[in-house]
């Protein structure tokens, strides 16, 4: 939505809960296939109308024999050879591609095929969807503003996931939201917070942060005033902040998470530079910035790395401080004349796509349009620092504590020389001592 005009994305929203719905004859009897049962043997009632449909699956309302009410999300009958044919055809647009030698030397297709199409295909796996939520559930089991469903895993199958009703105002209903009395502010600054904890704390990321798989479940009663309660942001509990602090704005509520069947996980070897980048973005130094790019193995090999950290260090010089909207307005002439004064570095495009970020990428991409349409004002800067500063301290404590480990150990150890010493000495002396040997297998030969 920060791209594309609204008629344009106002049509693809579509796409996230309103594709047509499978006949329900059609579902009864998939449903019916994977219990091995007749519904009534599964559901007390099973709402005829789906809640939502989407491209893989849709949600029915139910209500289980035990008498919990619930939702239940059925895959599309025939989606699995449907999903097969598109990728066939996505791999053959990969083979096409890598004989263009720009692509080819950036991006590695045959890996970034693999990783598209293991995650797609785990979409489909119903069960592992309910795995992924449960994780998610743990994550966030201390976090009050944040929500995940809770899954009936015992009741549910590969192609039937059985969840708890959830459903709230979608993320994008700005009009529900203000009658509901939530400021939209407050949205998007938990929003970012929900997705820096997932990145850098969980490493385990919900890829797919679309509205159509977010809501805003308000709490307590709608404000009076708009200077009201408000549940803490990741910065303020950070901080220190107390819940319901002066100045805070709105109502109470907490983001709703739905939808775990594309997840992400931030691999072993970035996670570092990762780190590292997140505090050079909030302290404004080029250096680290590039120094992360460069371990995450984001650039060429033969980068010119002074030059690289020249345009990063120009780019946060006009714009660190400034809202997205603000940014906005005065790119056009700043974004001109930056294009020309480093006109090298973008024709050379020292940059080359990590593969196994794919997922990572295109959830912060998401992420950053919808923070935006929520908060044009929102400045990344001021929702970042907070969250970097108490990483970094956190950091510095555990190497500290790494540090005295460290410290104590060769305590103990310059103690022990002199008794070590003297023991040394009175054997040499009595003719007691002996030099055991051992030769490298290679020297035997």
């Amino acid at each position: 939505v920060d791209v594309l005009p609204q008629v344009v994305t106002h049509e693809l929203a579509g796409l996230q809960d309103e594709v047509p719905a499978e006949d329900l004859a059609d579902i009864q009897i998939l449903v019916e296939a994977e219990y091995g049962q007749p519904m009534n043997r599964i559901f007390v009632w099973f709402a005829p109308q789906p809640e939502a449909a989407a491209s893989l699956a849709q949600v029915h309302r139910a209500r289980l024999l035990t008498g919990d009410d619930v939702v239940v999300k059925v895959q599309r009958p025939g989606i699995e050879t449907t999903v097969a044919t598109d990728l066939r055809a996505i791999e053959t647009t990969t083979r096409w591609l890598k004989r263009y030698r720009p692509i080819r030397r950036r991006v590695d297709l045959d890996r970034l095929y693999a990783e598209f199409s293991r995650t797609t295909l785990d979409e489909l796996d119903f069960v592992t969807e309910g795995e992924n939520a449960e994780r998610f559930a743990e994550n966030f089991a201390g976090d009050p503003g944040v929500r995940i469903p809770r899954i009936f895993a015992a009741s549910s199958t590969r192609r039937v996931l059985i969840m708890e009703n959830v459903a709230s105002i979608k993320l994008t209903d700005f009009s529900a939201l203000e009658a509901a009395g939530i400021d939209r502010k407050e949205v998007a600054r938990r929003l970012v917070d929900a997705y820096l904890e997932q990145v850098f704390v969980y490493n385990f990321v919900h890829a797919d942060p679309h509205p159509g798989n977010l809501f805003v479940q308000p709490l307590g009663p709608v404000p009076d005033t708009p200077a009201s309660f408000s549940s803490p942001s990741l910065s303020q509990v950070l901080s220190g902040g107390a819940q319901g602090s002066q100045g805070s704005r709105g109502r109470p509520f907490r983001l709703v998470f739905v939808d775990f069947g594309m997840v992400a996980t931030v691999p072993e070897r970035v996670r570092e530079h990762l780190r590292d980048f997140l505090f050079g973005f909030a302290t404004q130094d080029a250096a680290r910035l590039v120094r992360a790019y460069q371990g995450a193995g984001v650039l060429l090999p033969g980068a010119d790395l002074d030059r690289l950290e020249q345009m990063e260090a120009e780019i946060m010089d006009r714009y660190s401080g400034l809202t997205l909207r603000q940014a906005q307005k005065a790119g056009r002439t700043d974004w001109r004349d930056l294009a020309h004064e480093y006109r090298d570095v973008l024709y050379e495009m020292p940059f080359q796509f990590p593969t196994d970020l794919l997922f990572v990428g295109r959830a912060l991409a998401i992420l950053i349009a919808m923070a935006t349409s929520l908060d044009p004002d929102l400045d990344p800067w001021a929702a970042i620092k907070p969250f970097a500063r108490q990483m970094a301290t956190s950091e510095a404590q555990r190497d500290w504590r790494g540090l005295l480990g460290e410290l104590e150990q060769a305590t103990r150890v310059i103690l022990s020389l002199p008794g070590q010493a003297d023991r040394f000495f009175r054997r040499a002396s009595q003719g007691n001592l002996t030099v055991r040997t051992s030769w490298p297998p290679e020297a035997m030969r």
